[in-house]
């Protein structure tokens, strides 16, 4: 049976076979029949290794632990609002938080930092309702790492071009274009990617690297 979690850049959780480079986190989402349930159960949305240590794993979904997700790579992760986890992706983690405080500043009093930061985050990418927040602007404005949206199809951005975005991979480079796009990489991602920040790139990219 084809479970419902890979999520896409527009955040929606959806039942595809392949699963991608990298597992998420949201808390306990599906009940006991594997049935996702709701979207978000906590607001520490991480994106973790796909094995970490050699720690062996029930099967997944299993009842009463938390629904593992799957992205395509780390750029979606971003788009759907998730950050490093600071224990199986601690480079990233630590490359990441460095960015952050470059442009967002420390954590806030009483919290730490990570606790910060997924506060922030979450009030960037859902709504009341569950709707995703989004944002525009013209493409050629945006950092290197983002992902838009023109209509239905999510697009990569990277070195000048779009590519387009799918479950398996991207697509070839595309123009720019003109005119404002959808963005769905939330805000405060937008100002770390500026700083220098690079998410990691699926392979369908090879030669291309963020």
């Amino acid at each position: 049976m084809t479970l419902q979690n890979r999520v896409d850049p527009f955040g929606t959780i959806r039942a595809v076979p392949a699963r991608g480079q990298l597992m998420g986190n949201r808390g306990i989402l599906h009940d006991d029949r594997r049935v996702v349930r709701r979207t978000h159960a906590h607001q520490a949305w991480v994106a973790c290794a796909l094995s970490y240590k050699g720690r062996d794993r029930k099967p997944l979904m299993w009842p009463g632990r938390y629904t593992e997700l799957f992205f395509l790579d780390e750029a979606t992760a971003l788009a759907s609002g998730h950050r490093p986890c600071a224990t199986c992706r601690r480079d990233r983690f630590k490359a990441f938080t460095a960015a952050w405080k470059a442009v967002h500043g420390g954590p806030e009093e009483g919290r730490s930092l990570p606790q910060t930061i997924d506060r922030a985050l979450h009030r960037a990418r859902i709504a009341r309702g569950g709707r995703k927040v989004t944002s525009e602007a013209r493409a050629a404005d945006l950092p290197d790492g983002t992902i838009i949206a023109r209509g239905e199809d999510a697009f990569l951005i990277l070195k000048g071009s779009l590519h387009l975005w799918g479950f398996e991979g991207y697509g070839e480079a595309l123009p720019l274009g003109e005119g404002p796009v959808t963005v769905l990489t939330p805000a405060p991602l937008l100002k770390v990617l500026r700083h220098g920040y690079r998410p990691e790139v699926h392979p369908s990219l090879t030669g291309d690297n963020v």
